[in-house]
């Protein structure tokens, strides 16, 4: 599949792509979508619309609630220490109404199975976004 170059406009400003029902979910779920993922709507449709519709089905209520799948998410976010994806799961999980006790336990047996970096680098990343305990 060919990828489309963004166009500009004479004013030298990029083409804002269109907002989807699927894309304001994910901006529901996790707060700012980057950049990229904005501009794969406009240049490789297909791809952007299996990636929401990948992302639907993992994030449903299923034998785990989404709740727990975002503090899945958190704890490996923070084992691997990936600055973007803890904020943008923590994002996600204060609108979903988990606690920072609910994040500081999952955090915990990350610690016991990743090291204390990750307990640390999740913890400070809880505490900036979601306020101290």
């Amino acid at each position: 599949m060919a990828v489309k170059k963004a166009t500009r406009k004479s004013a030298g400003r990029a083409k804002a792509p269109r907002q989807t029902e699927g894309m304001k979910d994910l901006e529901q779920k996790i707060g700012k979508v980057p950049v990229f993922f904005r501009e794969l709507m406009e240049t490789q449709p297909d791809m952007h619309g299996a990636i929401l519709a990948f992302d639907r089905h993992i994030w449903d209520d299923g034998a785990l609630s989404r709740k727990t799948k975002k503090i899945l998410a958190i704890s490996i976010a923070a084992a691997l220490r990936d600055q973007h994806a803890v904020q943008a799961q923590l994002a996600g999980a204060k609108r979903l109404g988990v606690s920072p006790e609910e994040i500081e336990e999952a955090l915990r047996v990350t610690f016991l199975l990743s090291g204390m970096p990750a307990y640390v680098y999740g913890r400070a990343a809880m505490e900036k976004i979601m306020g101290k305990e």
